[in-house]
């Protein structure tokens, strides 16, 4: 997992520079750097969501997903546990429930978080994910001086998610064939699209709800192409 723990170091390392050089930034430059992460996240989801082969996967994922994020309550209880976060941490680190959710989400779920786990686990072959570690990194200064401490805490998100998925595609390593992988991808691209529309203040979605979309898309996939 030399490839994960990489990149939780990364992304704290970063999200730790970035709040110490907040104070030289001003307001106005932060809005506009942020506005500028949020159309380039819009641009990967577009891009990672046309991949899917079978729109049908996407919708049955989704629609299921939702369903089982609703009734396990994800995103209530992610925002019950961010709000304790700033509560035991303090105002003056910004709101870190927010900087925990929204990089966790932004972090976790992309292509390479996915793919460059897998091929960890499957291979040992860590490039991918050296590759995510310098563009998270880069990242992490710029949400951190905006978002603050919740960043540097979503490393701990990190390594646990990608942990999981290398360790998974270690002992189970015939699941993980193209078209799944090609389909969760899809499924990945389309939550860091409701992502970008958070980043970019359009509309305030409840994200977390819909992340068993993922795992739905791996079981809808195995069923339907093997």
């Amino acid at each position: 997992m030399k490839g994960t723990l990489l990149n939780a170091v990364a992304v704290a390392a970063g999200a730790l520079f970035g709040m110490v050089i907040k104070k030289g930034i001003p307001e106005r430059y932060q809005k506009i750097v942020m506005q500028g992460l949020g159309v380039s996240t819009l641009v990967i989801g577009i891009q990672m969501s046309v991949q899917t082969q079978n729109i049908l996967i996407l919708i049955i994922s989704f629609v299921l997903g939702g369903l089982l994020g609703e009734w396990i309550g994800i995103d209530r209880k992610l925002q019950a546990f961010g709000d304790w976060l700033t509560d035991k941490l303090g105002s003056k680190y910004g709101h870190v429930g927010e900087g925990f959710i929204t990089a966790s989400l932004l972090y976790c779920i992309g292509a390479m978080a996915i793919v460059g786990s897998i091929q960890e686990g499957l291979t040992g072959d860590p490039s991918t994910l050296y590759a995510k570690s310098v563009i998270d990194g880069v990242s992490a200064i710029i949400f951190g001086s905006v978002l603050g401490i919740g960043v540097v805490l979503s490393s701990i998100s990190i390594l646990i998610y990608q942990g999981l998925i290398t360790i998974l595609a270690y002992q189970a390593s015939s699941l993980f064939f193209e078209v799944v992988i090609r389909e969760v991808t899809a499924t990945g691209g389309t939550l860091i699209i409701a992502i970008s529309l958070m980043i970019l203040e359009i509309k305030k979605l409840q994200i977390a709800n819909l992340l068993p979309a993922i795992p739905v898309t791996v079981t809808i996939s195995l069923l339907w192409f093997c």
